[in-house]
């Protein structure tokens, strides 16, 4: 009446495979997505290049960049152009004190023709900044980016 000598029931009845489990295991994935965010948080301050610069602190109100900048203009032949409108130097100051509404720290810039006298260009800066405005600047063109 008993068992068989095989030991404990084995064998007898249908076996019972194991089930594939339709869950994802999320503690490997879990594992990965903090070893990549370490990773990242580590790598990136180190991504930033340049030189590292303890910056001074300023209490300069910003760049006034909502007002379309005037620009004047120093031909080859030393004429000057308030945008597009020739202007005498005499005329100068008037005509910008009109362009900005009397606002003395509009921007202006000045360009100058390459082959124009650097005095000249200086001589009209000066002329601008002693009319009482205080940004001026020179403009430049790029140099073009290829092989020489």
């Amino acid at each position: 009446m008993g068992m068989s000598a095989g030991g404990g029931g084995r064998g007898k009845g249908p076996r019972r495979r194991a089930r594939p489990q339709s869950e994802i295991n999320v503690t490997p994935l879990v594992d990965v997505m903090l070893v990549l965010l370490i990773i990242f948080m580590v790598t990136s301050p180190m991504m930033t290049s340049g030189v590292n610069v303890d910056l001074p602190k300023s209490d300069a109100k910003p760049v006034n960049s909502d007002t379309k900048p005037i620009t004047v203009s120093i031909k080859a032949d030393g004429s000057l152009y308030l945008g597009d409108n020739e202007v005498s130097p005499e005329q100068l100051i008037d005509q910008l004190k009109a362009a900005s509404a009397n606002d003395p720290t509009h921007r202006i810039f000045v360009r100058g023709d390459a082959h124009i006298d650097y005095g000249q260009v200086m001589k009209v800066m000066g002329q601008i900044t002693s009319g009482g405005f205080t940004h001026v600047a020179l403009l430049a063109q790029q140099p073009p980016s290829g092989g020489n």
